[in-house]
């Protein structure tokens, strides 16, 4: 049964790690799999419950970033409160309508109408929107090596 345990939650590690880099799959959540999976199978004897409520913090948090990277792209590029708030409206409506499509589109779009409603001229929205797309690349990055962090941590809680 521990061969059989381990070999999903390598599985659901690896699978994660490719959802880091591929927006459709739920990446650092699979991870998180990965660690609850082999500790219910092996009895928590390479991890306990701190290393759990420690990685379920970080997933959470992650999760958490993509959704408010947008909107802080968007003020480093000098767009007003109008424009971080429709980046982060643009996160959340964009993904419940195209899903990780609308997570990745969402925020520019949004922080550009934000903009535009409120008079900024043309220019002024789309550096906002691009500051909101860079903010979502930022977070992206970060995603990916929180994920290698992870996995390499699995690995060591294994071995050691």
């Amino acid at each position: 049964m521990q061969t059989l345990g381990l070999i999903v939650a390598l599985i659901c590690i690896a699978v994660g790690l490719v959802g880091t880099l591929i927006p459709l799959l739920p990446g650092i959540a699979l991870i998180y799999v990965g660690y609850l999976v082999w500790g219910l199978v092996s009895g928590w004897s390479d991890y306990g419950w701190t290393t759990m409520v420690v990685l379920g913090i970080v997933t959470t948090l992650t999760y958490v970033m993509d959704y408010l990277a947008g909107a802080v792209g968007a003020k480093k590029f000098g767009a007003t409160s109008a424009g971080v708030w429709g980046a982060i409206i643009g996160a959340v409506v964009g993904f419940m309508i195209l899903s990780i499509w609308g997570l990745i589109l969402g925020p520019f779009v949004g922080a550009v109408v934000g903009e535009m409603l409120v008079g900024r001229s043309q220019q002024e929205a789309w550096k906002a929107g691009w500051g909101a797309f860079l903010g979502f690349l930022a977070s992206s990055v970060f995603r990916l090596i929180i994920g290698f962090i992870m996995a390499v941590l699995f690995l060591y809680f294994l071995i050691f």
